[in-house]
């Protein structure tokens, strides 16, 4: 199996800023259906507008993997190799499910609540190989061959864009992205509930108050 590189198809964020705005709505009418019936507990609205999300997404990268597989047969013979690009999309998601009280901080002075989310998750890589390029070498390739050349550059694909999902770079754009809907999701139920006009602050879990 050959050694494979890896380029990147821009990335761009998940629609979440539509997205927020309609989790802050569906978060406003649990408020008003089941939340408390006055202003002294911010916490506890915030938590039920984001009880019913489970997983937020909230971005998603593009990635086009390059890689290789070599194949011999009839011992060493027949000499096959197949280089494959083949289109996958991570998206990077938020386990809501995990948000508590200990993750929320009201600062009544300030009218601030300040938020930390559990870790980023990138997903596993959904790889379109319907959409991918093929390029084989080989004096003749059998159809066990491949089928084995495929499997092998499909697992090799998956590998990589997983690795590739995961540099700093994408991350550190999911988590604004991940931040930015989390702001607007809480804020709208917060001035909708009558807290007025309120700061929310959100970061991840070993980011300092700062970020």
């Amino acid at each position: 199996m050959g050694d494979s590189s890896l380029t990147r198809m821009p990335a761009r964020p998940a629609p979440w800023i539509g997205l927020a705005a309609a989790l802050a709505l569906s978060g406003w009418l649990g408020w008003k259906a089941y939340g408390p019936r006055d202003l002294g507990d911010p916490v506890a609205t915030s938590l039920i507008a984001l009880e019913k999300q489970d997983k937020l997404t909230v971005f998603s990268a593009q990635l086009s993997p390059v890689v290789s597989a070599d194949d011999e047969r009839f011992f060493g013979v027949l000499k096959s190799r197949q280089v494959a690009v083949i289109p996958a999309r991570v998206d990077y998601s938020v386990d809501m499910a995990a948000m508590g009280r200990d993750r929320m901080r009201w600062d009544a002075q300030a009218k601030r609540l300040d938020v930390t989310l559990p870790p980023l998750q990138p997903g596993r890589p959904n790889l379109d190989e319907g959409r991918a390029q093929y390029l084989r070498e080989g004096v003749w390739i059998t159809p066990q061959a491949q089928a084995k050349l495929t499997r092998d550059n499909t697992l090799l694909a998956e590998k990589q864009a997983s690795e590739q999902a995961a540099n700093p770079v994408l991350m550190d754009l999911a988590r604004s992205a991940a931040k930015d809907a989390v702001r607007q999701n809480l804020s709208i139920p917060l001035q909708v509930a009558g807290y007025g006009d309120v700061t929310v602050t959100v970061r991840f879990d070993g980011e300092s108050a700062s970020n």
